[in-house]
């Protein structure tokens, strides 16, 4: 390998093919040290992450609540507030619940939601009445089908009404559509709540009550 010695440094030998890359970097005015930095303003909140949380509406009474929303591909729960008159009986309050909570799922989320990308699949005009006759006590009859709610719609559904006072608090909820289709009980499990889209609650049919 041939090599050249730098002047004033007659100990010192440099090779060849790095005098003539010292050489090129310096003609072509290029610093090694300088590394470009600007990547752009840094996000300014993570995905999925509220900055702070939810603030109760003002002058807002009821039952404290969660529901689910979508976040990417997942459920994500925010807290909510359900208004419930006194006195309602049980079935007549789990139905009052389960509307309400409907309600918060049809609404739009609030733009700190929005900002940190969270998004709802339920659509607005979907009413909640207790059982009917033969129906088992705890029955939730929607005045759309189970069925035909798309699978994230149905996700957010069940996960909320499952995890409220609208259901049985064991992680499942018993529902019907307006037609003689028999109730079913429908669970939220671990993978519904991570991937709704390709993971819809699972269910049983009940037996009338």
């Amino acid at each position: 390998m041939t090599v050249r010695r730098l002047p004033g440094l007659p100990g010192l030998a440099v090779p060849a093919a790095l005098t003539a890359l010292l050489a090129l970097l310096a003609g072509c005015g290029i610093r090694a040290t300088e590394v470009p930095t600007d990547y752009g303003p840094a996000p300014s909140r993570v995905r999925c992450s509220l900055a702070e949380p939810n603030a109760p509406v003002e002058g807002a009474s009821g039952v404290p609540a969660q529901v689910f929303l979508l976040c990417g591909s997942s459920l994500v729960a925010v807290d909510r507030t359900v208004p419930v008159p006194e006195g309602a009986s049980d079935s007549g309050r789990r139905a009052l619940v389960a509307q309400g909570l409907l309600d918060q799922l049809t609404a739009p989320p609030s733009p700190a939601e929005k900002e940190a990308g969270y998004t709802t699949d339920v659509r607005r005009g979907i009413a909640v009445t207790g059982p009917r006759s033969g129906d088992p006590a705890d029955t939730l009859r929607l005045s759309i089908a189970p069925g035909d709610l798309t699978s994230y719609a149905l996700a957010q559904v069940v996960c909320t009404f499952s995890d409220s006072a609208a259901g049985e608090g064991d992680g499942s909820v018993v529902l019907a559509g307006p037609g003689d289709a028999p109730a079913r009980r429908y669970a939220c499990t671990d993978d519904v709540r991570t991937r709704p889209g390709s993971n819809e609650p699972r269910s049983t049919e009940v037996e009338e009550g």
